[in-house]
């Protein structure tokens, strides 16, 4: 029997014990991942989702006792992603997440060893869908920042548990900062042979970016989703307050600096978020904040958010290149123009030299 049978039996197996066998199956698009997901539609009509999340498909997640030479030597999910997008690490996270007064979806049935969840269904009232549709963007954006806050206040547990699954918190360190940033000068110029960074370029951009991993390490005390955009929230008007804003796909969560969720939705990779619209829900969230240093704050938001542009070109090159997946070019400009306009800041001069140095415009396409 071929893998995919086996993957088809074990899911059909799942269902079935799960008093779901009966249910009709509709699989979702993918994405990037190696995740799947199949609507299920009851003889009522009632949906449900089936997460295949098979372990055996990734890299070893990391090992909380591991330090930085044995999570680079076990690959890049114990360097950098940290979960590796385990089913147990979402359920986990989902049931933190709901303690929290917050939408995550109910798990129905668990199988962690197998890679295979039931999960509640949300529907399709994606926020990038429904702004797309004439759905006024400010509301959905500023009850996604009130979701926010709401967590940032909040401090997290370092080991996340629910019904005997218990999934580590890891810190988004500077390892897996770095590592990050790294994907940038690893793979542009694989997808643009015209760029080259010698060893010279390279130790420069190696300095270039300790001080902010590790300001971004030294910062790491919130709940992070680390996916927190348009795309992975939905809209649930009959509820109330931060909860009609669905979480989904947070299985790699960690703890990280504030700034990390607010850039990741306010410099969104695949649709544009108007300056205007940027500031006014940065206003919001420090209004639910007033402790904060906002001029520090937005020090590290604009670093930050630099390296994670960086990181995401990255992917999308590899994406590109080693998986054979052109449809990611579509979104480069768009990174690269939210780059250079972090690299304006001040804090960035040395970097915003480098990147002038070491990458011509005609390349950041």
């Amino acid at each position: 029997m071929s893998s995919e049978a086996d993957r088809e039996a074990a899911k059909t197996a799942f269902l079935k014990a799960a008093g779901l066998g009966h249910a009709a199956r509709a699989p979702l698009p993918g994405d990037a991942s190696t995740r799947r997901y199949e609507r299920l539609t009851l003889p009522g009509g009632a949906t449900l989702m089936l997460m295949d999340a098979p372990s055996l498909a990734e890299s070893p997640h990391c090992d909380p006792a591991w330090d930085a030479r044995q999570r680079l030597a076990a690959g890049w999910n114990a360097t950098a992603r940290l979960a590796a997008g385990r089913v147990d690490a979402f359920a986990a996270t989902a049931a933190y997440l709901r303690s929290q007064g917050l939408s995550a979806p109910e798990i129905v049935a668990l199988d962690a060893p197998a890679g295979l969840a039931v999960i509640e269904d949300f529907g399709e009232g994606v926020f990038a869908r429904l702004i797309e549709q004439g759905q006024d963007e400010q509301e959905l954006y500023f009850a996604a920042i009130d979701a926010q806050a709401s967590l940032h206040e909040a401090s997290p547990p370092a080991v996340l548990t629910v019904d005997g699954v218990s999934w580590p918190l890891l810190p988004y360190d500077a390892v897996a900062l770095k590592a990050g940033a790294d994907l940038f000068v690893d793979w542009l110029p694989k997808l643009e042979p015209a760029l080259e960074f010698g060893a010279e370029a390279r130790a420069e951009w190696d300095a270039l970016w300790t001080d902010i991993a590790d300001r971004g390490e030294a910062g790491a005390t919130v709940f992070a989703h680390r996916d927190f955009h348009a795309e992975n929230l939905l809209w649930l008007p009959d509820r109330a307050g931060a909860a009609r804003v669905g979480l989904i796909d947070f299985q790699d969560a960690v703890l990280a600096h504030p700034s990390w969720d607010l850039h990741s939705l306010l410099q969104d990779a695949r649709r544009d978020v108007s300056p205007a619209l940027e500031t006014a829900a940065l206003d919001r969230y420090f209004g639910h904040r007033p402790h904060l240093d906002r001029e520090r704050f937005m020090a590290d938001y604009a670093a930050l958010a630099a390296l994670n542009e960086a990181r995401i070109l990255g992917v999308f090159a590899r994406l590109i290149v080693r998986d054979g997946k052109p449809r990611y070019r579509q979104f480069m400009p768009r990174m690269w123009g939210q780059l250079q306009r972090n690299l304006e800041n001040p804090v960035l001069i040395n970097l915003k030299a480098w990147v002038d140095r070491h990458v011509p415009m005609e390349a950041r396409r």
